[in-house]
C-alpha cells in the first residue's frame, strides 16, 4: 500500500497510514430505490449509471447508481422484509448508510483501521467480472453508518461487479454539481469527543476546526461541532452534538426522527452556485431562506466579492470569509418526509472554512422550519 508523508511544525515526519483518494460513492438505504434514483436525476441532474438486482444475480435488494461529474450516489431498497436493509429503512427512514472512500489498497486500509480499534463491517472481499476486480472492506462508525474502503484500480466497468450498466433514454442535463465537499454526522449528547478520537486514532484524521455552543447558537438552541479531515484534505467529516438551549436544537430533532446517530447532510461542490441553485430551484428543490436583511451589510461583513448581491439575495445564498478567501453556501430543506437528511450546495473561492459567520442566520432559518413542524 502506498503511504503519504507529511512534515509537522516540529519538523517530524508523519506517515499517513490511511491515504484516501476521496469519496467513492454515498449509498442510501431507501424505501423505493427506483423512485429515489428518478428523483435525484430529475431534481439534481444525476445520470443513470448502473443497476444491481435479481436480473444481475442479487436476490435480496435492488440498487440504482447515478452519477454527476465525480459524484456517485447509490440507492438501495430491500426486496423482502426482515433483513438489515428493511430494518434500517423501518427504523431510520431513507438515509445514508455507506460513506464509501476510495483507496489504493482496501486490504491494508481494513488492517490499519481494525488494528487501531475499528469494529469490522466487512473483511477485504474481492469481486470480479469481465471488466476486472474491485476489492472492498469496511468498518463501523457512529450510529449504523459504515465507511467502506473501495479499491477499483483494476476495474473498467460502469460501477462494480454485481452491477450492469443502466442505460436510460431519460437523462436530464447536469446541474453543475461536482464532488462531495464534506459529510456531516450528528451524534448524541456528549458523544462528539468520542467520535473525534475515533477519527484521530483509528483513521489518522485531525481536528482542523472546532465550534462550541457560543459559535453555533440562537436565542433558542445550540450545538457544538468539530471538523475532522484526513491528511490530504480530500475527505472531511464534521461531527455535531447537541448543546443546552431553551428549546430543541436541530441535532436533537434529527436524533429523534432518525432514531439514532447518522449522517445529517452531504455538502456538494459547484463552480457556479448561482447557476446551480437556480437550476435546482427550477426543478423543484426547496431551499432554506434567510431574511433579506442578511444582505443589507453583506459587503461590510465579508468584503468585496465577485458575485452580484441581488441574485444571491433572490436565491438565499449565504457568504462567509476566512483568511484564505470566501465561500458561498445554501442548504436544502430536508429531502425526506422525516426532518433528517438534507444537502448543502457550496462554492469555495479560496475559503477552507465552513461558514461560521452564517451559523446564526442559518440556524434561525432551520428553527423557523422546526416551528412549522411543531418540533422546536
Amino acid at each position: 500500500m502506498s503511504t503519504l508523508t507529511a512534515v509537522n511544525a516540529n519538523n517530524e515526519t508523519n506517515i499517513d497510514f490511511l491515504p484516501l483518494q476521496g469519496t467513492d460513492y454515498v449509498e442510501f438505504y431507501v424505501g423505493n430505490a427506483k423512485q429515489a434514483a428518478h428523483y435525484y436525476k430529475t431534481a439534481f441532474g444525476f445520470q443513470s449509471l448502473a443497476y444491481a438486482g435479481p436480473e444481475t444475480g442479487v436476490k435480496d435488494r435492488a440498487s440504482y447508481a447515478v452519477r454527476q461529474d465525480k459524484l456517485t450516489f447509490v440507492f438501495t431498497t430491500p426486496l423482502r422484509a426482515n433483513n438489515e436493509i428493511a430494518d434500517h429503512v423501518y427504523k431510520h427512514g431513507d438515509g445514508v448508510k455507506m460513506l464509501a472512500l476510495r483507496v489504493d489498497d482496501a486490504t491494508s486500509s481494513w488492517e490499519e483501521t481494525t488494528k487501531r480499534g475499528a469494529k469490522s463491517y466487512m473483511e477485504p472481499t474481492r469481486s470480479k467480472d469481465e471488466f476486472g476486480e474491485v476489492v472492498m472492506s469496511g468498518i463501523h462508525t457512529y450510529g449504523e453508518t459504515i465507511h467502506l474502503f473501495i479499491e477499483r484500480k483494476n476495474y473498467t466497468g460502469a460501477f462494480m461487479p454485481g452491477y450492469k450498466a443502466w442505460n436510460t433514454i431519460y437523462n436530464p442535463p447536469a446541474t453543475g454539481l461536482m464532488y462531495v465537499d464534506h459529510c456531516v454526522g450528528n451524534v448524541g449528547w456528549n458523544q462528539m469527543d468520542k467520535w473525534v478520537s475515533f477519527y484521530e486514532d483509528v483513521m489518522g484524521f485531525r481536528n482542523i476546526l472546532s465550534f462550541d455552543d457560543k459559535d453555533i447558537s440562537t436565542e433558542y438552541s445550540a450545538l457544538m461541532s468539530k471538523v475532522m479531515s484526513n491528511g490530504n484534505g480530500f475527505v472531511k467529516f464534521p461531527i455535531n452534538e447537541p448543546a443546552e438551549g431553551k428549546k430543541k436544537s436541530q441535532v436533537e430533532e434529527y436524533l429523534e426522527f432518525y432514531d439514532g446517530e447518522g449522517c445529517q447532510h452531504v455538502a456538494l461542490a459547484t463552480a457556479d452556485i448561482v447557476t446551480t441553485v437556480t437550476d435546482l430551484r427550477n426543478r423543484g428543490v426547496e431551499f432554506l431562506k434567510v431574511p433579506t436583511t442578511y444582505y443589507d451589510e453583506l459587503e461590510e461583513r465579508v468584503g468585496k466579492i465577485d458575485e452580484d448581491i441581488e441574485p444571491l439575495k433572490e436565491l438565499g445564498i449565504l457568504v462567509d470569509r476566512d483568511n484564505e478567501g470566501y465561500l458561498l453556501q445554501i442548504f436544502t430543506k430536508p429531502v425526506e418526509d422525516r426532518p433528517t437528511l438534507f444537502f448543502e450546495i457550496i462554492q469555495r473561492k479560496g475559503a477552507k472554512s465552513f461558514g461560521k459567520g452564517n451559523f446564526k442566520a442559518l440556524f434561525e432559518a432551520i428553527e423557523r422550519e422546526q416551528e412549522l413542524r411543531g418540533n422546536l
